[in-house]
């Protein structure tokens, strides 16, 4: 299996490529479009702030080669952020695939969340063998609102779409790569697409 982490300098990638390797894939990190393409499968990760990490894949082209991608795809926390039509974090437009807007928590939830916090109304294969309210791990300041495209709700002060899919793109609000073993079953899911 050709798994490729999209590497442009947003992102813990490290341990999103341990929890591929206990599940028997070596996950390449690339930047480059020919082996982009070439995968069969493409990790979209993110951490950190939305107008920089907007910024570092207009510098490589990456913002105009991603929406092209017919294989799965799937973005992880700001990954997934940058996929929506725009975020509040840095007034920044993004890719989008997603049919929604990014917002920030408003002040009367501590932010960001930060720890477990469970997902329901599952609606997608990516969670086959997923029981409804399962915990996962989330760090995050913004969220994403419902729209068609919602396929795992969670609470927090708000209801928002805290996984997204639309066509071969798929997005998760959490970290599959520390949420256990609920998690690497939701990359193994991933895998099997």
């Amino acid at each position: 299996m050709k798994l490729v982490i999209i590497n442009y300098g947003a992102g813990n990638i490290k341990s999103i490529q341990f929890a591929f390797k206990r599940l028997g894939v070596d996950a390449i990190l690339s930047n480059n479009p020919e082996e982009i393409l070439a995968a069969e499968k493409v990790i979209f990760p993110g951490v950190g702030e939305a107008s920089s990490a907007m910024s570092m894949l207009k510098e490589t082209g990456l913002d105009e080669l991603i929406p092209t991608l017919k294989q799965p795809v799937l973005g992880i926390c700001l990954g997934m952020q940058l996929l929506c039509m725009s975020t509040e974090e840095g007034n920044t437009k993004g890719l989008g695939i997603f049919d929604t807007r990014v917002k920030r928590f408003s002040s009367d939830v501590k932010v960001p969340q930060m720890g477990w916090n469970v997902i329901k109304d599952l609606k997608s294969d990516l969670f086959s063998g997923i029981k409804e309210s399962e915990y996962m791990y989330l760090v995050h300041s913004y969220y994403a609102e419902h729209c068609e495209q919602t396929i795992a709700k969670t609470d927090y002060g708000i209801n928002y779409a805290s996984a997204l899919q639309h066509d071969n793109f798929y997005g998760v609000q959490f970290h599959p790569e520390k949420s256990s073993t609920a998690g690497a079953k939701i990359l193994e899911n991933f895998l099997k697409l």
